[in-house]
């Protein structure tokens, strides 16, 4: 090998931090590894630290506020977020812009919505454990680069990925938590609601009411 070629292999051109983030599930990637969420972005979408990158169209980022004070957490990508690269973008996403708008929070403004894993298991299964280990330093990278005042972890698998709390979200739904410092509240996934018509006091629209409105009394108490 000529000297010439040596030397281009460490030109920095040729460099891409990418290339050093490890694929390897079990090998953590670092707090502080990202700039920006489009880089992020960027290598969820090359990502296969777990099987569910063989299977999907595209990885499911999130959308919103980059500085949002709200940052919402769901479970995983759907179909129709698989399809679009977006998150809560169908029927239960509609329903959970109608509850944001109900206490006038703007999904442009005000939120920041993720997921717990990037990409789709197949037929809309609750993620494996080893998934969402896989793909929770992603997950505390945005957390790190939204910095939210609030969290919003929908459901009782966003509940136990993020804080480890195995407990029903029923008995926990409405409670503020403390998570490293940051302010939690589980809620119910809105494609719980969508199952359980009823707004009778009690029920679990009612109850949801009741907690996006005590979301946004203390963003506005946050808010000063």
């Amino acid at each position: 090998m000529s000297n010439e070629h040596q030397l281009s292999l460490f030109e920095e051109s040729d460099f891409n931090q990418n290339d050093l983030i490890p694929q390897d599930a079990k090998i953590p990637i670092p707090s502080g590894t990202y700039t920006s969420m489009t880089e992020l972005a960027q290598h969820c979408n090359q990502c296969q630290r777990c099987g569910l990158g063989k299977t999907r169209t595209h990885a499911v980022v999130g959308r919103g506020n980059l500085k949002a004070p709200i940052m919402i957490v769901g479970e995983a990508p759907g179909q129709n977020e698989d399809e679009t690269g977006l998150p809560f973008v169908g029927k239960a996403g509609q329903l959970l812009e109608k509850i944001l708008a109900s206490v006038q929070l703007d999904t442009e403004k005000d939120v920041y919505i993720c997921n717990t894993v990037k990409c789709r298991p197949p037929e809309n299964r609750i993620p494996t454990t080893e998934e969402m280990a896989a793909c929770k330093p992603y997950l505390l990278e945005q957390l790190r680069l939204v910095d939210p005042k609030i969290i919003l972890l929908t459901g009782a698998t966003a509940v136990k990925d993020l804080t480890g709390d195995k407990r029903g979200i029923t008995k926990i739904r409405g409670q503020w938590m403390n998570w490293e410092g940051r302010l939690c509240m589980p809620i119910f996934h809105p494609s719980y609601l969508l199952r359980n018509a009823s707004r009778e006091v009690g029920s679990p629209k009612w109850l949801m009411w009741q907690d996006i409105q005590a979301v946004r009394a203390k963003l506005d108490e946050i808010r000063g």
